[in-house]
Formats: C-alpha cells, structure tokens, sequence
C-alpha cells in the first residue's frame, strides 16, 4: 500500500534541476521513504553538533520535517554551533529547528547543553591542517572527547571521512570497513584519533556509537562535481593524476547519517557512505564538456591507487541513492551556467599526500 507522506516526500531523480537557493535546499533536506520509516520508531530528541557547516543545516531540517511528517512534532531538533555565519540561526529557527549557540571546545558550554537521547557530531576541521596541525587536533579529538563525556547516556553518529583509509588499488572497488586505517598526514591521522577516541569512550560507557565515513558529499554550490565543472567551464585543466573519486548526492549522505542512529552499537559501528560508482575524473570532465560545448584540456596521467571507499554495507542497510550521478552532473552545469552561487570551498579531491 502506498504511503503519501513518503511520495510526497521523497525526491525524484529525474526531476527539473533546483532553480533556485531556496529549491535547492529544499531537496537537500526531503526526507527519504527509508529515514521515514526509522524516524517513526525513534525515542528521544535529537541534537546536531556543528550544525552551522556545509551540510549541518540541511540535515537538522531534514531531520526536523520526517518527525513532522511522522507527526512526532513533540520530540525536539536542536542545533549547535557558534553561527558565526549572519542568518544561518534564523533560517533553522524558521524552520522548526531549535539552536543553542556554543562553543565546543569549552568544557562548560558543552556541560551545558540540553539533554538528548540522540546526538550527531558533525563538528570537524580540515582545510588549514598544514598551517594550524593543532586545532586541527584539537577539533577532531578533544571536541569529541569533551562529546562521549557529555552525552554518554546517548547514541552517537560521528561523522568521519574516507580519509582514514589509504589510497587503494583502482580495480578493487574501494576500501572496506573491515580495512586497515592507513592514513596520510595531519588531518588524517587526527580523524582516526576520532574514531579512536569514541571507540573508547563508547566501550568504557557502553555508548552506542556509529562512525560515518562520508566521501564526497555533493551539494551544487561545492563538491567535487563543482570542482571538475568549474575548470572545464573556465577553459582551466584537469589534472587527473588522482583520476577516481567516490560521491553522493548531499540529501541522500544527511538521510542515511540519520539513519545510522539506529545502527549505533558499542563497540562502534562503521559504515562507508558515498555513492555505489568508482567515478573517473577523465570521464566527468568529459561529460561536463559535452553538456558546456567546449572541449576539457586534460592533463596528467591516472594513478593506479585512489582514495576509494566501498559503500556496499551502506546500499545494503539504506537502499541505493535517491538522485544518481548522470542527474548531478546534470544538475551542476546548469547551475553553474545559471551563475548559480558557489560556497568557494574545494574539496581539494585531488590531493594524494593528505596535506590539506
């Protein structure tokens, strides 16, 4: 039998683009029928640390409307951050997202902050590694530390990264959970501190904990599509020496983030996301070529090893992703012939030495 609060809700793949800031976040924040169907049996409120990021805000929103379309309006979404960013806080509170403004690295701010049975840390940092090694340090392992001592009594979905693995082989698929965290450099090296810390404060406490290794989310305005597209648009080369490259549509990672709340355990439980294709940079600047009428100048050779991971633990658990990757390419060109607005963060996917 069919469910209109999930038909209504669920986006289409094949729909027109996004046209505006507006629809685009719209469709970043739709529930999916599966996060539905979780959120209808979720006990407790959820709380969203470093909410004022990239993806924060869509997702606490996303969370907000499925319990509202589950008609769970009682349970409470908080955001936390500092919202340093003018307007950010308003337009979650607009949406029924509730916000508390703190500072994560202080022991009393984080002592303080409300009550929950559900918390999503998405509080990080990467770009400005190479400069400032000990912030990076700082944010990725005393921030979750001061979080498992805080909200022990809680479950934890951490967001973590692809970068915890190693560069792999190409032709095999992608790293798997069960592999060997073999990372490069500062920022690496502190994301797994990361997981290692919450592994431990998970089973000293008996902390239900899911680790989230996120590589690349896609939204229009960022992402890796955005990377490729703006140089082959600006007549720039693509160096495709690192010439492979996971990603998801951005909606589909803050759906399935959400649902991992019922998969965390302790110990931890991991989980790849990303979408189910080995995509080639070679190919995508190809593609946006076609779709701009130029030409992409390509330069470099493809190494054999890339920074791959293998989601198929997450297919299995969530389904595949909603919007497929011919429809975000498609998607991002026409943004970006729309002159559509860009954040001016690359994901700098094309670094192979973890220097960021």
């Amino acid at each position: 039998m069919s469910d209109p609060v999930t038909e209504q809700l669920l986006p289409i793949g094949g729909a027109a683009p996004p046209r505006s800031e507006d629809d685009l976040d719209e469709r970043l924040s739709r529930p999916t029928a599966g996060l539905i169907a979780m959120l209808r049996d979720l006990d407790g409120d959820v709380v969203v640390l470093g909410a004022a990021g990239k993806m924060g805000p869509s997702l606490a929103r996303m969370a907000r409307r499925g319990l509202d379309a589950c008609e769970r309006k009682m349970l409470r979404v908080i955001a936390v951050s500092r919202f340093s960013e003018a307007g950010s806080r308003a337009n979650l509170e607009a949406a029924g997202v509730e916000t508390v403004r703190c500072d994560l690295t202080n022991r009393e701010d984080v002592a303080a902050l409300p009550e929950a049975t559900n918390v999503i840390f998405m509080a990080g940092h990467k770009f400005g590694t190479t400069a400032a090694p000990d912030l990076t340090w700082i944010m990725n392992t005393y921030v979750p530390a001061l979080t498992a001592e805080r909200y022990h009594h809680s479950r934890i979905v951490a967001f973590s990264t692809g970068c915890v693995y190693p560069n792999v082989p190409v032709s095999s698929g992608g790293a798997r959970e069960e592999d060997a965290l073999e990372p490069d450099g500062d920022y690496a090296n502190s994301c797994v501190g990361r997981e290692r810390v919450l592994t431990y404060f998970s089973r000293t406490n008996g902390t239900p904990v899911a680790l989230f290794r996120l590589n690349y989310a896609i939204d229009l305005r960022y992402g890796v599509l955005v990377d490729v597209a703006r140089k082959v648009l600006a007549g720039t080369p693509v160096d495709v020496t690192m010439g492979h490259a996971n990603v998801i549509w951005q909606g589909d990672a803050n759906a399935q983030a959400l649902q991992c709340l019922a998969h965390a355990a302790s110990p931890p439980f991991a989980v790849n996301v990303t979408g189910p294709e080995t995509v080639s940079i070679r190919w995508l600047a190809c593609r946006f070529g076609e779709l701009f009428g130029r030409e992409p100048e390509i330069v470099g050779t493809e190494a054999e090893t890339a920074l791959l991971s293998n989601a198929s633990r997450a297919h299995a658990l969530f389904g595949y992703p909603t919007v497929v990757l011919d429809t975000m390419v498609q998607w991002t060109a026409e943004w970006l012939q729309a002159g559509g607005r860009l954040l001016g963060k690359p994901t700098h996917f094309e670094v192979r030495d973890g220097r960021f």
